[in-house]
């Protein structure tokens, strides 16, 4: 039998016989140590079998109950030693950042967030200072929904839309308006300060409005979320993406491309901020079914995921209080990936597994940001509205809503197509 685990733990409680020689008095005599349980078992027998407890036979007397109670409070007694010894010599302290004139100080540096790569919340917190100015082309100004990781990439995240209390004086805030009719402010960011403030919190990802703070009611930003169904490729991905191009451009709009940082492909269009969200929203709708008409069977408007097959136009991240990760946003992957802006000709040949938090700085510094003239490319509605209406004229209704919003005026039955009922026969 194999030797076990056994520590001085001082006197037995029941006999006052030290407990080391208690113990090794029962070894040998038919007696066996579960370190499950932290008693000692008669051999052969099952120690998920508690029933089968019985004084130790050669302890000087009968109360077994009594040594086992001891074994139990030895086993936690050497599990906190165990704990203490594996603790590193010094604590990671907490670091100052001296940024925009304001101080930042990043909490648990060291704690890990990224197991895999052995990356910390430090080493995320330099990441975004070293994009600050292509990142916060992506937020600056904006209500932001903060989703935050206390336990890193791999933990589970939670969502907090309200800003924190309390905040420094320095971090702003916009009131926006859910479609509940419930309002609440929402951080907004303008500078490298509050980027590092917000990681600090354990946002990994970046998640703001398609609107400014000084209009929360118009976006100034059309988003075309590409999202590829379990059995689309990441060339099929590509493909849809091309085609996007081709369609925004033919109704007067410039598209910029980025990575998703998993498996799609975002397209960000500036507009002048003047539809409110049910228009940029059905303006997307027109959008998805102008492509499916384009590239059946590649691309879809089809809400429903039973109907779908290829990749999924997504024109419901553009209902008001939908969010996407922003440009230069880390994604909470193992791998570290970012949402990272490529060029048009990029594209084709674009592998998403390059673009991480190690490689990225290193492309911004020596290419720039290919969406470094996004703000000056604002453009109009009216063409993919157009459309809208042309699809109206022909019977389309409007798409299904996601499921908390209030129900359209021309919108469809909000129901599975497999559970619809059935018209009696």
């Amino acid at each position: 039998m194999a030797t076990p685990r056994v520590w001085p733990i001082g006197s037995c409680s029941c006999c006052g016989t030290p407990r080391l020689v208690c113990a090794w008095e029962t070894l040998g005599s038919g007696w066996s140590w579960s370190a499950s349980t932290s008693a000692f078992w008669p051999a052969g027998s099952k120690s998920s079998i508690k029933g089968s407890w019985s004084a130790h036979p050669r302890c000087c007397c009968d109360h077994g109950q009594a040594c086992r109670a001891d074994a139990r409070a030895a086993d936690v007694r050497h599990a906190r030693r165990a704990r203490r010894d594996r603790r590193p010599a010094t604590v990671s302290k907490d670091v100052a950042l001296e940024l925009d004139g304001v101080e930042v100080t990043v909490t648990n540096p060291d704690k890990v967030f990224f197991p895999r790569l052995g990356k910390t919340k430090l080493d995320l917190v330099n990441y975004y200072l070293s994009v600050a100015e292509a990142a916060l082309r992506g937020v600056a100004q904006r209500p932001m929904n903060l989703k935050r990781f206390p336990n890193g990439a791999e933990g589970e995240p939670f969502y907090q839309k309200r800003a924190p209390t309390p905040r420094p004086a320095w971090i702003e805030t916009a009131t926006v308006e859910f479609p509940s009719g419930r309002t609440a402010d929402e951080v907004v960011c303008t500078n490298a300060a509050c980027l590092a403030w917000v990681v600090n919190l354990g946002c990994i990802d970046l998640n703001p409005w398609p609107v400014r703070a000084a209009d929360v009611d118009h976006p100034d930003e059309l988003r075309i979320d590409l999202d590829p169904q379990p059995e689309a490729s990441w060339d099929d991905v590509r493909k849809v993406a091309l085609l996007a191009r081709d369609v925004l451009g033919e109704h007067g709009l410039v598209g910029y491309p980025k990575t998703s940082g998993s498996r799609g492909i975002h397209i960000n269009v500036r507009i002048e901020p003047r539809w409110a969200f049910v228009d940029v929203r059905r303006a997307a709708v027109a959008l998805a079914r102008e492509m499916e008409r384009r590239a059946p069977g590649l691309a879809t408007a089809a809400w429903w995921k039973e109907e779908r097959q290829g990749v999924f136009l997504d024109y419901n991240q553009n209902a008001r209080d939908r969010t996407v990760a922003s440009a230069y946003s880390v994604r909470p992957r193992p791998d570290a990936r970012v949402s990272t802006p490529l060029r048009w000709d990029e594209v084709a040949e674009a592998d998403p597994a390059n673009f991480t938090m190690d490689t990225v700085p290193q492309r911004l510094a020596q290419m720039g940001d290919p969406a470094a003239d996004i703000d000056a490319r604002a453009g109009r509605l009216n063409g993919l509205l157009a459309l809208a209406h042309r699809d109206t004229a022909n019977g389309l209704p409007d798409a299904p809503w996601p499921p908390h919003y209030p129900k359209g005026t021309d919108e469809p039955i909000r129901a599975q197509p497999s559970r619809r009922r059935r018209p009696a026969v």
